[in-house]
């Protein structure tokens, strides 16, 4: 009998205890600096010359990391690159990332760690990291496409893929994968992409291209 009771009790404190990742699921975007939804032809005549920038946003729906719940909070990563942001990235990479102003210590510790995980290689080498107050929404119409996100100096919006009117060769397709990890978003139109902060030598502003993606993330 002492024996039973035992392994209940250690059946209960294993079932109780914490775990590091809790199924983190929530909404994403991104945009960058060239298009993703194209044709080869057009791809290929901005590689190495475009596309060497990109915002990328998490919103976390549900779930925790390192213990750490993070419902309704967002984190967004700011990327400069050497190389067009693309299939496979070959050159450096260097990133700021915007923590949600409204977590606390052990939130924007567990939302850096949840970012560089799902950035990859491209958060590798991290900056700054600055607060401040994010707007993350990728629920805007029925079809998908159209979200926004502001956080400081960083911003996007988007708009759905119109098939006909966006269309400039024929042979669109999604030519780049979303940069994030653990990612299901379709291709929009970013109206809007811009960073006009100063955690790099440099800014840009961008729109009307087909360069985004919105779609959520699942972590498990």
């Amino acid at each position: 009998m002492a024996r039973w009771l035992t392994l209940a009790a250690i059946a209960l404190i294993l079932a109780a205890a914490p775990v590091s990742a809790a199924g983190i699921t929530g909404q994403y975007i991104e945009a960058r600096t060239c298009d993703v939804w194209t044709g080869p032809c057009f791809a290929n005549a901005e590689m190495n010359l475009g596309g060497k920038h990109a915002v990328m946003g998490w919103k976390v729906d549900r779930g925790a990391l390192d213990n750490v719940r993070l419902d309704g909070l967002s984190v967004v990563a700011v990327v400069t690159a050497s190389d067009t942001l693309g299939l496979e990235q070959t050159g450096p990479s260097s990133a700021v990332l915007i923590v949600d102003s409204k977590a606390n210590k052990a939130q924007r510790e567990a939302l850096v760690n949840f970012a560089k995980k799902q950035g990859g290689d491209l958060l590798k080498k991290i900056i700054k990291v600055e607060t401040a107050k994010v707007e993350l929404d990728t629920t805007g119409c029925t079809e998908g496409g159209c979200a926004h996100l502001q956080a400081g100096q960083a911003s996007i919006k988007t708009r759905c893929l119109d098939g006909h009117h966006d269309k400039v060769c024929g042979n669109e397709v999604n030519f780049y994968p979303p940069l994030a990890k653990n990612v299901d978003a379709k291709a929009a139109v970013a109206t809007q992409h811009a960073y006009i902060g100063a955690g790099f030598n440099e800014t840009w502003k961008d729109s009307e291209r087909r360069g985004a993606y919105v779609g959520s993330f699942e972590m498990k």
